[in-house]
């Protein structure tokens, strides 16, 4: 009836992240800082309490990273995961399991975003933010809520654009307020 297909999410995009993570540095000393989530609304029944547990078990299984889960004030679950800062890529593939099992059972729907937190040589906090319903990322660096500091948002875009599908709306980038590992502002 005249209405385009929303843009299908693509979660091997995540892989990218890595690449992304090198390019941020080397340009403007931007560096991981081992955090990542995955944002969702959660929902109600027993499919959906089984699911989340065994991720949760599956990513703290064999030592290996502790996730936590968290809800913020606007009632979306934040399932955060966290490595060594150099280890980018073992960050993404657990961030790229728990959306791909969310998916895989049906609660696609349920997802907002992903998020790998990155903090600045002077100490600002960054998230470049997977938006799962547009299959694009963006650039989210909180001043103090209500202010972002939009120059470093715009310094990033230009740095990642060759690295990762950047949404081209800037209506489209949200702020994530208290969103974990980002803060307020600055660290």
């Amino acid at each position: 009836m005249g209405r385009s297909k929303p843009a299908q999410a693509d979660l091997d995009a995540l892989f990218a992240l890595p690449s992304a993570a090198i390019t941020l540095d080397a340009a403007a000393s931007i560096k991981p800082t081992g955090i990542g989530s995955v944002c969702y609304r959660q929902t109600e029944g027993a499919a959906f309490t089984t699911m989340q547990a065994d991720v949760q078990e599956l990513l703290d299984a064999d030592g290996g990273p502790k996730v936590e889960r968290t809800m913020d004030q606007y009632g979306f679950t934040w399932l955060v995961v966290q490595h060594d800062p150099e280890d980018v890529g073992g960050l993404v593939t657990d961030l790229h399991a728990v959306n791909s099992t969310l998916v895989d059972n049906g609660f696609g729907p349920q997802l907002l975003c992903s998020v790998v937190d990155f903090v600045t040589a002077d100490d600002r906090a960054l998230g470049l933010v997977y938006l799962y319903k547009r299959g694009t990322f963006y650039p989210f660096a909180p001043a103090a809520e209500p202010r972002r500091d939009n120059t470093l948002e715009l310094q990033v875009r230009g740095i990642v654009t060759d690295d990762l599908p950047i949404e081209k709306d800037l209506g489209r980038w949200l702020a994530i307020w208290g969103a974990p590992g980002l803060g307020g502002g600055t660290r």
